[in-house]
């Protein structure tokens, strides 16, 4: 499909102008805007951004929600020929610095207050900072800062150059080619500076169109906007798809009403990653323990036939008539006003990615009717590498390669892929675009894993987090982190984790408790607690998270190839790890490295057989101040298991 993402806004808008594109919810009330009315608000933020100054080529840096005025504002940007930078709208001012100078960003978009004061702040360490546009007016009124102007007076001044230039937008779109650079998402950056992944109209739609063709997507889906812009797949799923099919995306009011806008929308296709279907699952566990006995019982009944049923029925099997006729009154007593309750009663494909998902997590949305599904992929290949088909989903695989893509396994395991969806290359850094894109168009995905029997992807870890236990009676087994703390995660107790073993002789690890998950348990159990620090050092929870452990421990003792990884000694943290302090990446990846160094002292008591080990810890508070938290945390063992030999 060769066009741009502003061709597609001005087909939409000719082909159906009156029908809705977006939604809104303001005060409580959704508003829609139409293709045509989208299409003038894009020409009139264009405009004025010309008349402003900005040129083709230049970089836009982004930063808010998912709004109507800040997606008119990419593609007005886009009709230029100016590539549109989103941002994390939660990091930091100095998370900022490197992007906005690495890009020679000139202009920004701020969508209120708090985005503007974050740019003022860091305004003297970006030279090339002139103009930044804001949206929401609130607080801003006294605000005197050159360059500082509201939205509204650039579309108005956009709307009087539209009028005494009418040719002129439609003139901007059409010198703009696929392969013209789209727009750049910088990424993570666990291990330093971010990278600037450029993406060009052509990668990002050809891997949109491809992943629509797979799901059958028409432009009848809607669509629920609320994880980061600055994310890719949120883009794919709200921007790059939006477009190319044409379908209804939906902003939520706020990061709080999200629960309840979901509900009210109720989407045909979801995306999240497990940690939202984690949350989701862990709220209804948490009412279900606290319903009255005969509700509680009914409940249990019909999710333990849904389990043994349901995913069997979603595969297209048969399940027999008993079976189904009792599914049917589950369906009308739980799965049915369940599925309403969490806003998927209307469903059609819902996908997790990002992390692995739990099976027992996996299971749960499948066997009450919702097709949940596993994709995998990355920023640099344009999110859509492996996506699951309707009747093949499982929880050990991430999916079969989609059109265009081809996959092959590395001599050392590693995936690597070849689509029209790779990006174009790293901004301004020519070294790492050659390590991770060869000569003949493969690109080094930085995963292990294999391709299994059924033709499925299943990732093992990191290639280069995949390590050797040295010493001990695991001397040479491979140690795999991420499948470990993955598998740890599965439980509704643990929130994070942070495994240790590579040329150790045993692997330990650092735990986050879930604080509404273990706070209900213990509140069952009449325990007490003064905040997360008391309750993630009690001897209970300890008992607790140790059961987890071994439960895993016994899992891994059934794997030939990662026996060798079962935990040895585990600690609870007395702080949950954060964005803030530098120990989570914004998409809530772990800095395994900046967290081992930061809590050395506890990795040198897990290892150096210690019960116990003070520690105090410097951590930023919403606001901007610094504090500290500090505990005596206790170590605890854990029973590991014999390897289980597989059968002759």
């Amino acid at each position: 499909m060769q066009t741009t993402f502003p061709q597609l806004l001005l087909k939409h808008a000719a082909e159906r102008p009156a029908d809705a594109a977006m939604r809104e919810k303001e005060y409580g009330i959704w508003q829609a805007h139409s293709w045509a009315g989208m299409a003038t608000l894009v020409e009139h933020i264009a405009c004025g951004l010309h008349q402003a100054g900005l040129q083709r080529g230049e970089h836009m840096a982004v930063i808010g929600a998912n709004r109507p005025r800040l997606y008119a504002t990419m593609l007005a940007a886009q009709s230029l020929g100016a590539i549109p930078i989103p941002l994390y709208q939660d990091a930091v001012g100095a998370e900022c610095v490197f992007p906005i100078n690495n890009a020679d960003v000139r202009f920004a978009f701020a969508e209120d207050q708090e985005q503007v004061d974050k740019l003022l702040e860091i305004r003297d360490r970006c030279p090339n900072l002139s103009h930044i546009i804001f949206d929401d007016p609130r607080g801003l009124r006294k605000y005197d800062e050159p360059g500082l102007v509201s939205l509204d007076l650039l579309i108005e001044a956009g709307q009087a150059l539209a009028k005494s230039q009418p040719a002129l937008f439609k003139a901007e779109v059409d010198k703009t080619s696929p392969d013209c650079v789209a727009a750049m998402f910088f990424t993570s950056g666990t291990t330093g500076n971010p990278k600037g992944v450029v993406h060009t109209h052509a990668s990002l739609l050809d891997r949109a169109q491809a992943g629509a063709e797979f799901d059958k997507l028409t432009a009848h889906e809607e669509v629920l906007a609320y994880l980061p812009p600055a994310w890719i797949g949120q883009n794919i799923f709200s921007y790059a798809q939006w477009l190319a099919c044409g379908y209804v995306v939906n902003c939520p009011e706020n990061a709080s009403t999200v629960t309840i806008d979901l509900k009210e929308v109720g989407p045909t296709y979801y995306f999240a990653p497990p940690r939202v279907f984690e949350g989701l699952l862990t709220n209804v566990t948490i009412r279900m323990e606290d319903a009255g006995r005969i509700k509680r019982g009914m409940y249990h009944y019909f999710m333990d036939l849904a389990r043994r049923v349901g995913p069997a029925r979603m595969d297209g099997k048969a399940v027999g008539l008993a079976q189904t006729l009792l599914y049917g009154l589950g369906n009308l007593l739980v799965y049915g006003p369940l599925r309403n309750n969490l806003g998927f009663s209307r469903v059609r494909v819902a996908y997790t990615a990002g992390e692995a998902i739990g099976p027992d997590l996996f299971i749960f949305y499948r066997s009450i009717g919702i097709n949940l599904k596993q994709l995998y992929g990355s920023t640099e290949t344009a999110v859509f590498v492996c996506l699951q088909p309707d009747h093949e989903a499982r929880a050990d695989t991430v999916g079969v390669p989609i059109k265009g893509v081809q996959i092959k396994v590395a001599d050392n395991g590693e995936i690597m892929v070849k689509s029209a969806g790779l990006l174009k290359e790293y901004y301004k850094n020519p070294t790492a675009t050659a390590e991770v894109l060869t000569a003949d168009g493969w690109y080094h995905t930085s995963d292990a894993g294999f391709i299994d029997a059924h033709g499925h992807l299943k990732i093992i870890d990191r290639v280069k987090d995949v390590g050797r236990i040295k010493g001990g009676a695991n001397d040479g087994a491979m140690f795999a982190p991420k499948y470990v703390e993955n598998k740890l995660k599965f439980f509704p107790y643990i929130k994070e984790v942070v495994a240790y073993g590579d040329g150790r002789e045993k692997a330990c690890v650092f735990v986050n408790i879930d604080f509404d998950a273990v706070g209900n348990w213990a509140e069952r159990r009449n325990l007490p607690y003064a905040g997360y620090t008391d309750l993630a050092q009690k001897p209970e929870v300890y008992q607790l998270i140790k059961e987890c452990v071994e439960k895993v421990n016994s899992d891994l003792s059934a794997d030939s190839l990662l026996a060798g990884s079962q935990v040895s000694r585990f600690l609870v943290l007395h702080k949950e790890l954060d964005a803030d302090d530098g120990e989570l990446t914004r998409t809530n990846k772990v800095r395994r490295g900046f967290i081992a160094e930061k809590y050395q002292p506890l990795i040198d008591a897990l290892y150096g057989n210690k019960t116990e080990q003070f520690i105090e810890t410097v951590v930023k508070f919403e606001d901007g101040r610094s504090g500290s938290v500090s505990a005596t945390l206790k170590i605890g063992d854990t029973q590991t298991f014999t390897p289980v030999k597989a059968a002759a």
